[in-house]
């Protein structure tokens, strides 16, 4: 069963990112509250979805934190891994500053646009380039 459609996967690579991305990652970056309403979370009253999106992060901050233990212990796809910071560095700088000019977020989170600002200059620093 495992890879017995190998010779096709960057076709499906390609498809799987075409639709995440129009299903559901543009939608709920931009759109966060409009998309949970398409899926039939009662608003404003579902608390829930709060914890929903924040289960969803969490998910993620673990798989970004596993690849960079992985390859901070043995090598494995370190450019990878520092791609993979760098744009979630920029993303997150991009993302404080806008939600700061909204005025939609308490002050703990425009102070962390120092933070990525800094994770994101020091992830440059670091980043391997070929000697």
């Amino acid at each position: 069963m495992i890879g017995i459609w190998q010779h096709a996967n960057q076709t499906f690579l390609l498809g799987l990112c075409i639709v995440t991305t129009l299903a559901f990652a543009l939608p709920i970056t931009f759109a966060p509250l409009r998309w949970a309403a398409l899926m039939r979370w009662r608003l404003p009253v579902d608390t829930d979805l709060a914890v929903y999106f924040g289960r969803c992060l969490g998910c993620f901050i673990l798989i970004v934190e596993v690849l960079m233990l992985r390859a901070a212990l043995d090598g494995t796809a370190l450019v990878t891994v520092f791609e993979i910071l760098t744009l979630i560095f920029a993303s997150m700088v991009l993302l404080h500053i806008i939600g700061a000019i909204q005025r939609i977020q308490p002050w703990t989170e425009t102070a962390e646009i120092g933070l990525y600002s800094a994770l994101f200059l020091l992830t440059l620093a670091f980043f391997p380039v070929a000697a």
